[in-house]
């Protein structure tokens, strides 16, 4: 089992923050391993929309589709893997931290196939990643880009 969580606060607003990082067209902008990130069924995000991700990790191209489970704008993003190689669950949550935004990332799986053997690895490698996407995302929004 893999479970990584990493947190970060970004000096800008929960609605600018949320709306930003739960747009999935925005995720090739601040995740590095995501290549791609087409969203199916129109602009509409809400449980039951299907986004389908083209990634690298580990060395390895990955292709899955997440679902949205649990949707509570500018507040929570719950997704889970559909189907693809390591199933996996991906939480974001937004709290207002005086003007500003703390946001956690969180994901949960179980390794099958390459990545159970790899497993042991998998936790340290994520956490970096995730804690340089969010660095990303940080950066980003203070810079002002998603307000363009």
């Amino acid at each position: 089992m893999v479970d990584v969580k990493c947190q970060l606060v970004i000096q800008r607003p929960r609605p600018l923050v949320a709306g930003f990082a739960a747009d999935p067209g925005n995720a090739p902008q601040w995740y590095a391993n995501i290549g791609s990130a087409v969203h199916r069924g129109g602009p509409t995000l809400g449980v039951g929309t299907m986004v389908d991700f083209a990634a690298r990790f580990m060395g390895r191209e990955l292709k899955y589709t997440y679902e949205v489970v649990q949707w509570v704008p500018e507040s929570k993003l719950v997704m889970r893997t559909a189907q693809g190689p390591f199933p996996m669950q991906t939480t974001y949550t937004w709290t207002d931290e005086g003007t500003a935004t703390r946001m956690v990332l969180a994901n949960t799986g179980e390794p099958a196939g390459f990545s159970r053997v790899a497993g042991f690895l998998m936790a340290p490698m994520m956490r970096r990643a995730m804690a340089k996407d969010l660095r990303k995302l940080k950066e980003l929004l203070e810079s002002g880009v998603a307000e363009r």
